[in-house]
């Protein structure tokens, strides 16, 4: 796995070009489905938050209404950034890859295994080091 240089330090395998290709493909894909998620979600919130804020929608404060209609508010404002956070992870791994440091572990140093990548392409280190967070 690892190829040892000169004065003692190891570097990981580098990914075949097929497979960095391959991965590329799928995380540009993800990313573009990703920002259009992003562009629906907050279009349907700013339209949410008209209707909401009209007088005749607009349920008193301390109704049963108010408070559900409030935790979906929230709840929503939960996913949109849920996926902006996933979006993140994606547009990160595209840097790896440009800077042809991706399937390195951030951490130790070693190869991701691609099987790992194959599940999530955005994996910034390997299990073990995943696993000590």
């Amino acid at each position: 796995m690892f190829r040892p240089l000169h004065l003692g330090i190891c570097v990981a395998r580098k990914l075949a070009a097929t497979t960095v290709k391959k991965f590329k493909t799928q995380l540009v894909s993800e990313r573009d489905r990703l920002e259009r998620v992003i562009a629906d979600h907050e279009r349907e919130l700013e339209e949410a938050r008209m209707t909401e804020t009209s007088a005749e929608r607009s349920p008193d404060p301390g109704s049963a209404e108010a408070g559900s209609m409030n935790f979906e508010y929230e709840k929503e404002l939960s996913l949109g950034q849920n996926t902006v956070d996933l979006l993140r992870k994606v547009e990160r791994a595209l840097a790896r890859i440009g800077d042809g440091t991706y399937g390195v572990c951030e951490s130790c140093g070693q190869a991701i295994p691609v099987a790992r990548l194959e599940i999530l392409p955005y994996a910034t280190e390997c299990v073990t080091c995943a696993r000590r967070v």
